[in-house]
């Protein structure tokens, strides 16, 4: 090459160009604030990846991707130009905008751009030799969620054995956001990276950037932190802040001594949900770890999906359906119904968001309660104003989690009230 690639590269993206390099994954969500360089860092891969390939023998072709068509040629078109000139290799690359393509002219690999609002042409992306290697999603949030995601990528990933998806974006400031919940999800052969100006060079942003970022810092530091650290910073709605997802090991889950389970039943499009967990009462944390839950399922068949999981411990249930708490029990099942008062709903949520350091969620055992916890907020009304009561909807793992911790909760009442 005919730079230095410290020279190009931010500090903080090194470990990542080693992991391309090394073919480590497949999927990289490249999440951070403004100048972060991450749009930068990922056509510079797409260049260096093709022209690497070419030396190999390899004939592979990329797609840069926008939400809109229009988007294209000044956003992922422009910033694949730029990476080919700071890179030193004008010469050897061809940029048209009509047709909107690159073209590497030793080999004649291609890198072709299509907006998400025409998925025809998508499906249709064809390249005349070898394969489409590099996929580029740029302002991933723009895009309707994981479902179109897929799709797209279903159509572009044929033909090889080896790929590289870029997904870059700013957070948004919800938890609620698709994006963000995305990248909480661990996925086998996804590699979740996040970055900010502050790991940049200065003379690569210059000052009066940094001048900018400062300002905003002194003035709204929740702005800045969105904007500038690429933050997600809430919109004061949600209710759980006290919330983590990430993996629970066999190993910790064999330390756990105060386990706790709950059962929240399904009526008709609603899902019975059952939940174990251990309570470290010391240090305020709670650790879900095994989930079962299911639309329109049988007393018979959740006492069989979850019997192995029961131990010896007893589920505390809705006590709402005494006929399927008796049922249970007529299979063996340590259960009773749980005590509900008339501001049982609001303590337990009080209690759980309040109380408690830590709520630990391993989102691949506790898919459900992940995506519960983490978007359950309040609601507005008509006018813009937040409504006083907690939402009776998508609460399902959180009523178990409840009724699996009234014990505690009733014992922490008592010393409040003392």
């Amino acid at each position: 090459m005919k730079v230095r690639l410290s020279e190009v590269i931010a500090p903080s993206f090194y470990d990542l160009h080693v992991d391309i390099k090394n073919n480590r994954y497949t999927e990289y969500m490249l999440k951070g604030g403004r100048g972060s360089t991450k749009s930068s860092f990922a056509s510079i891969e797409i260049i260096l990846g093709m022209m690497r390939d070419a030396e190999r023998g390899e004939f592979t072709n990329a797609v840069a991707l926008r939400k809109v068509k229009d988007t294209l040629a000044d956003s992922v078109y422009e910033q694949l130009e730029w990476a080919i000139d700071i890179l030193g290799v004008t010469d050897e690359w061809k940029c048209t905008k009509s047709p909107l393509q690159i073209t590497y002219l030793p080999t004649g690999q291609k890198i072709l751009f299509r907006g998400a609002d025409k998925p025809k042409k998508i499906k249709s992306t064809k390249v005349k030799k070898g394969y489409i290697k590099y996929i580029w999603y740029e302002e991933l949030d723009e895009f309707y969620g994981p479902e179109e995601i897929r799709t797209i990528n279903q159509s572009l990933m044929r033909g090889g054995n080896k790929f590289v998806v870029f997904y870059t974006y700013n957070p948004p400031k919800s938890s609620r956001s698709w994006v963000n919940q995305e990248a909480k999800i661990p996925k086998p052969g996804r590699k979740v990276h996040h970055s900010d100006y502050r790991n940049v060079p200065r003379s690569w942003l210059g000052e009066v950037f940094i001048v900018e970022a400062e300002h905003l810092k002194n003035t709204n530091e929740m702005a800045y932190r969105h904007e500038y650290l690429g933050e997600e910073v809430g919109t004061g709605l949600e209710v759980f802040h006290n919330v983590t997802l990430r993996e629970i090991t066999d190993d910790e889950i064999k330390t756990f001594d105060r386990i706790k389970q709950g059962l929240d039943f399904g009526y008709a499009a609603d899902p019975v949900v059952f939940e174990k967990m251990h309570y470290d009462k010391t240090r305020r944390r709670l650790y879900l770890f095994y989930e079962f839950s299911g639309i329109q399922v049988s007393n018979r068949k959740l006492y069989k999906s979850i019997k192995n999981h029961l131990g010896n411990v007893v589920t505390v249930a809705d006590s709402a359906e005494p006929k399927s708490i008796a049922e249970l029990k007529s299979y063996g099942m340590r259960i009773k119904g749980a005590i509900k008062g008339p501001d049982s709903v609001d303590y337990g949520i009080k209690f759980l968001s309040e109380e408690i350091e830590e709520i630990i969620i391993d989102p691949e055992r506790c898919p459900r309660a992940a995506k519960e916890f983490i978007n359950y907020s309040l609601e507005t009304d008509k006018n813009g104003e937040v409504k006083s009561e907690y939402p009776d909807k998508d609460n399902h793992t959180i009523d178990a989690v409840r009724y699996a911790l009234e014990d505690e909760m009733r014992y922490s009442r008592i010393e409040f009230l003392k």
